[in-house]
């Protein structure tokens, strides 16, 4: 079993700031990409930020030069770093996690739960 625990959203002011935590944790052998995506309401989900096991990072073109991505490997812990927040960032973000079980096993891809970010104007 994995579980992925996210944390860090919130109500900010535009212009503000939150960092989101994403926790894996459970039978994990490896972990390749973990990223962030979200959703706002109406629309579909989209890629915000992805973190491959060996650094390589992509983000979304709203997000590039606001949002920083960055990874803590002993922890199993990813986290997005969210600067001068504009309304429509509003949205549920939701972790992505692509990781191994087992070695034996074929790479799987994981969901945290969602968290909600609202950005006033």
């Amino acid at each position: 079993q994995v579980q992925l625990v996210e944390s860090g959203g919130g109500l900010v002011q535009a212009g503000g700031s939150l960092r989101l935590s994403c926790a894996a944790s459970g039978s994990i052998s490896s972990i390749n990409s973990m990223g962030w995506y979200r959703q706002a309401p109406g629309k579909q989900r989209e890629l915000v930020a992805v973190i491959t096991s060996g650094g390589m990072i992509n983000y979304a073109d709203s997000v590039k030069g606001r949002f920083t991505i960055s990874r803590d490997n002993a922890k199993n812990t990813v986290y997005l770093q969210m600067n001068s927040l504009k309304p429509e960032d509003t949205a549920v973000y939701y972790c992505n996690v692509g990781l191994r079980t087992s070695p034996f096993k074929r790479q799987g891809d994981y969901w945290g739960q969602g968290t909600q970010v609202t950005v006033s104007s």
